[in-house]
């Protein structure tokens, strides 16, 4: 049995195919299937070690980026989309998979046009509520369509959708338990917890807007801020003058970064969560946590925006605008959903509402079907 995943150059792309792809080895490993191969076919590794790790094989595959707006990097990458697609061709007849799995992007198009090509059964998964290009295009002869939310249905063959929900890695699936949590970050038990969160790389304005709110903040709250790595020296830089001699200062616990570990620890002590309306909109309704997410302004297609909007008509968060973002608006916000316990639980039910705990298995236990069927 040989699976291939393909899928764009970003964690919002690779993390997701992962999360599959380790629950495709547990089923390997329970049902005892023998002779498996799983590939990983993109422009770019990602992350070697992870790929490693669930045992993933990594094809290099090149592929162009076709932009919307005029660039010059159109016309030469084309060709590099052409001769990416023959090299994808080469590598599926050499592999010959039972089944191809495409996560979008650009990176994805080379290899899932390879299959088209030949004929070989290819399922999908969409993490916006309105798909990307690649996706979209590939809905129209894919055998299985997976979606994270429910609103992308409507651009889709609805003989072929499931409601699957976001594929979650294993390490961030739980949250910690929250006397844990609070002791791994020696935090007061009677305080509520504002867990900051804007990406691995940072949010500037997310970043800039917590520090102008710092004082009003603490006096209330504590404060776990994840800044970005290249953003920590400068955020703790001015939050050490802005709290200088504040007693309460040591309520705000900025980190550069979290890694599995500490994000479970920091989602099982937080009350509420800021953050970007990225990928991470699944793993905080996974936490059952209220968030109030401020959506990229220029993000691709608007995505970042319709998901935020989205995720906010199930009642699970509220949505601030980077135009309106300012310290006293963000601050109201949090005091009145953490201050008003009707408020607070109605959002906490409503991520439960939107959470689907099993879509990476679901997934899964899809692509392995398909290509046990397939190998007969």
């Amino acid at each position: 049995m040989k699976i291939v995943f393909t899928g764009g150059g970003t964690g919002g792309h690779f993390y997701p195919i992962i999360a599959v792809a380790q629950k495709v080895n547990q089923i390997i490993d329970k049902e005892k299937i023998i002779g498996v191969k799983l590939y990983y076919i993109s422009d770019s590794p990602y992350d070697k070690e992870m790929l490693f790790e669930n045992g993933l094989i990594y094809e290099e595959v090149s592929s162009g980026k076709m932009r919307i707006y005029f660039s010059f990097k159109n016309f030469t990458d084309i060709f590099k989309m052409f001769f990416g697609t023959i090299n994808a061709i080469y590598k599926l007849f050499t592999i010959y998979p039972d089944v191809v799995f495409g996560k979008g992007g650009y990176g994805s198009f080379p290899t899932i046009l390879a299959a088209r090509i030949l004929h070989i059964p290819i399922v999908i998964h969409e993490s916006d509520s309105a798909p990307g290009r690649v996706n979209k295009w590939a809905g129209h002869f894919a055998k299985k369509i997976a979606l994270s939310f429910k609103e992308a249905a409507e651009y889709f063959p609805k003989n072929k959708v499931a409601w699957t929900g976001q594929p979650i890695l294993v390490e961030k699936e739980h949250k910690a338990p929250q006397k844990e949590a609070l002791e791994y970050f020696k935090l007061e038990s009677n305080l509520p917890v504002v867990f900051i969160l804007g990406g691995s790389q940072g949010a500037e304005i997310i970043n800039n807007t917590i520090l102008e709110a710092l004082p009003r903040l603490i006096k209330n709250f504590q404060i776990i801020h994840q800044t970005g790595i290249n953003n920590y020296n400068n955020v703790v830089g001015q939050a050490k003058v802005i709290l200088e001699s504040n007693q309460e200062k040591i309520r705000y616990l900025p980190f550069a970064y979290l890694n599995p570990l500490e994000m479970k620890m920091a989602a099982g002590v937080a009350t509420i969560i800021v953050s970007r309306a990225g990928s991470t909109i699944f793993e905080i309704a996974s936490w059952n946590v209220p968030s109030i997410l401020i959506p990229f302004t220029n993000s691709n297609a608007d995505h970042s925006r319709k998901n935020a909007f989205n995720y906010a008509h199930t009642g699970a968060c509220d949505v601030i605008e980077e135009a309106n973002m300012t310290a006293n608006i963000l601050s109201s916000e949090i005091e009145r959903i953490i201050e008003d316990k009707e408020v607070w639980n109605k959002m906490t039910e409503a991520t439960k509402n939107f959470n689907k705990p099993d879509a990476a298995l679901k997934i899964a236990r899809e692509l392995v079907d398909i290509a046990l069927a397939h190998e007969k």
